[in-house]
């Protein structure tokens, strides 16, 4: 029997979300914001969790399956941010499914992954980038009815460290904007950014053309609007977004700052409307969705993750 909406509220559930998922009621959140695990890069201690496939293309069936459910359980208007990262193929024949990690508090302590490995992959030779995010985004776009409408990219000014002497240090995620429908709920100037001068990062003095397309080099359509151009305090957002990541005491992981995602809560969610993270982590889509008036629900494998969802948002209401 599906659960009420009443019951999913303000409500984190422990367990797997190809299970838990399938409870929830049809059509009822705004919002989906989540980084699932990545394939073969971390062991949460849990028997059968999701990132430990065998093969890459049994975990995007997997993953694509719980993103199907997520499309159920969003409103017709409702939009999806799946924030993913790469890796490249190995040599072995075997992915990092079995992990020599079994301590869940080593990997609090540490988030060691060192012995995990992604797998050698068909049809790929060794240390060739994967493109697994992509290959997510248009199965979900060609094959289960999303909508991809942006990719952003996450530039880290803190990124993880890489003993790489044959490429450049990986330094950035996938974060791909997904929408049910044609006209889903989006807050334009819920998601605009400071307009700041590119040389001296100021912000930008407010000016407009004189309404003389040619005289800008602007053609067709963007002649047209020309003599509305202008540029001021704020911005359309863009698809860059430099920031660095965040560590929460207590969990290995390093988590989404709060700054990257408050823009997509604040922009395609109205107040009181309800926050989907299926891969709850360490709870920050919860907390910041509360901070900024939502409501939030999710899942979360792991029970020690859960206790620190409760800690945060307990930690928030004694203090707004």
């Amino acid at each position: 029997m599906k659960k009420k909406v009443q019951e999913i509220v303000n409500t984190v559930f422990v367990g797997d979300s190809r299970d838990v998922l399938k409870d929830y009621p049809d059509k009822c959140v705004d919002l989906c914001i989540t980084s699932p695990p990545y394939w073969g890069l971390r062991d949460y201690g849990v028997d059968s969790q999701m990132g430990l496939e065998l093969e890459m293309d049994e975990y995007i069936g997997e993953l694509v399956g719980v993103l199907d459910e997520v499309y159920r359980i969003l409103k017709d208007d409702g939009t999806m941010f799946l924030n993913l990262g790469d890796s490249y193929s190995g040599s072995t024949g075997r992915s990092g499914g079995i992990s020599e990690i079994n301590s869940i508090d080593r990997q609090l302590k540490t988030g060691s992954y060192k012995n995990l490995r992604p797998a050698k992959v068909a049809g790929l030779r060794p240390q060739n980038l994967m493109g697994i995010p992509w290959a997510v985004a248009f199965k979900l776009r060609d094959e289960h009815g999303w909508n991809l409408r942006s990719e952003i990219i996450w530039n880290k000014t803190n990124p993880m460290p890489e003993s790489v002497l044959k490429r450049p240090t990986k330094s950035h995620e996938h974060i791909f904007f997904f929408a049910k429908i044609k006209d889903y709920y989006y807050n334009h100037e819920a998601m605009t950014e400071p307009a700041k001068n590119p040389n001296s990062g100021e912000p930008c003095i407010e000016r407009k053309l004189d309404g003389e397309p040619s005289r800008h080099g602007l053609k067709g359509a963007a002649a047209s609007g020309a003599g509305n151009f202008h540029t001021g305090e704020r911005r359309n957002m863009r698809t860059v977004m430099t920031l660095p990541t965040n560590s929460y005491k207590g969990a290995h992981f390093a988590t989404f700052p709060p700054k990257l995602i408050s823009p997509f809560i604040k922009g395609c969610s109205r107040k009181g409307g309800i926050v989907l993270d299926p891969f709850m982590g360490s709870g920050t889509v919860a907390e910041v969705s509360k901070k900024l008036g939502r409501l939030y629900t999710g899942v979360e494998l792991n029970e020690e993750y859960h206790k620190l969802i409760n800690e945060r948002t307990s930690q928030m209401e004694m203090f707004i």
